[in-house]
């Protein structure tokens, strides 16, 4: 979908680049079977303002920005000195103006669940919470955001000049034991369910998780994914143990997505990533796989600098009796994270990642999940807030993509499999 450009962002990047060619002839398409890397002499900065253009022409949507346990955790309130943080702010990784400069679009409200709540109980109320206040924002500040649940939502405020705010829970949690509960989050906006997080819940095994409880989803969470499937929210893989992947595959009767997953070749042995089977059989079921851009999620030599370090911080929390999901060590931890800078990866590994995915399932099954505000400071060169699509972009339009290829990984893809996921739904509900 284009949007209209205002006239000083056409002079600005679409008339320049009339003078000098057009898309056609500036970009190979990896449509078309070209390499790569076999693009057209083109100067470096007519790229730059290519992907300038075009980060503002298509919607871009990100599959997973954790603002709202950001506020969380900064104690956000209903005030003007709070509402002020959604909108422009020096801390975390999204704000409106950054989102605009950037041209995020639909950023997917990340609705986490600690797994600490699955021993304390409380998951389903502190859900609830979170939703609230991204609710709030939004009826708080509607010139700027508005909540959105289907792809033609999203069209629909970003022709309005807004931000529109997708949900998505990250963790099953709270859908507690009660299957009911599937319905009462599609009710309250929740597009997309990651069906666990860093343990082992009601639903089904964690990548985290050093036992494996279910070998793969539980009974309960398999009638899980098909009343996900029913009330029309997507499932998300990211997360998930290796067998419960491939249960869901075989078990889903519409595409799924990973919100917010990287390919595992890039960093051996680190199962919270996708393997390149795991990437053939996402695109054989029409699914999206929406990279992280986490160094440690995108890079080896990120993840073992990280690794090393993790070790310390957990003999730091041990030692004050504390578990890494403790609210109590969450100030520990971002201290740590400063002091201790890790190994960052570039933009030009977050392409890799993309590469790998077109190169195994096409360029209809990959897509972009930032994991804004939830990697912490681990955020690779180049792609450091929401303001910085645009070298991703420029990276893409140098390594050969066209502009149809750049409009599918922005929206396209996630949408048709959004939009199937309702369809199916809808089918499911006559058939009962």
């Amino acid at each position: 979908m284009k949007r209209f450009l205002p006239i000083h962002n056409f002079l600005l990047y679409a008339l320049p680049l009339m003078l000098c060619f057009s898309f056609n002839a500036c970009q190979n398409s990896n449509n078309e079977g070209e390499s790569p890397n076999d693009t057209s002499e083109v100067k470096d900065e007519e790229y730059r303002q290519m992907a300038n253009q075009l980060a503002h022409e298509y919607i871009i949507v990100d599959g997973h920005v954790d603002l709202p346990y950001r506020l969380t955790v900064q104690n956000f309130q209903l005030s003007r000195e709070y509402l002020g943080i959604p909108v422009e702010t020096k801390d975390g990784d999204f704000d409106f103006k950054r989102s605009k400069e950037g041209g995020l679009d639909a950023p997917f409200m990340s609705i986490y669940i600690p797994a600490s709540y699955q021993k304390t109980g409380g998951a389903k109320e502190f859900a609830d919470g979170l939703i609230d206040m991204v609710t709030a924002i939004a009826d708080s500040i509607p010139d700027k955001f508005t909540i959105a649940s289907t792809p033609s939502e999203v069209e629909g405020i970003v022709k309005a000049g807004k931000i529109a705010l997708p949900m998505g829970m990250e963790n099953g949690a709270p859908i507690e034991d009660d299957l009911a509960n599937v319905q009462y989050f599609r009710d309250r906006g929740i597009s997309y369910v990651t069906l666990t997080h860093s343990k082992n819940n009601q639903i089904c095994d964690s990548s985290y998780d050093t036992t494996r409880l279910w070998n793969g989803l539980s009974d309960f969470g398999r009638d899980v994914v098909a009343e996900m499937n029913r009330v029309g929210i997507m499932v998300d893989i990211s997360h998930v143990s290796d067998s419960t992947f491939y249960q869901v595959m075989k078990l889903s009767k519409a595409p799924v997505i990973a919100s917010h997953s990287s390919a595992r070749k890039f960093v051996p042995d680190f199962e919270r990533n996708m393997s390149d089977d795991m990437i053939v059989k996402m695109g054989e079921n029409d699914g999206v796989i929406m990279i992280n851009f986490g160094s440690t999620f995108v890079d080896g030599d990120s993840r073992d600098s990280y690794t090393v370090l993790a070790d310390s911080l957990k003999q730091i929390l041990a030692d004050k009796g504390l578990d890494a999901d403790d609210s109590l060590a969450l100030a520990i931890e971002k201290q740590f994270e400063e002091d201790n800078p890790i190994l960052f990866a570039d933009v030009e590994r977050v392409a890799d990642h993309i590469d790998l995915v077109v190169k195994l399932a096409g360029v209809e099954h990959v897509g972009f999940g930032s994991d804004y505000d939830g990697v912490g400071n681990t955020l690779p060169t180049g792609l450091k807030d929401v303001s910085d699509y645009p070298n991703l972009l420029y990276t893409l339009l140098k390594r050969g993509y066209s502009k149809e290829d750049i409009e599918k990984i922005c929206y396209g893809n996630i949408f048709r499999v959004w939009n199937k996921v309702l369809e199916v739904s809808k089918e499911l509900k006559e058939q009962s």
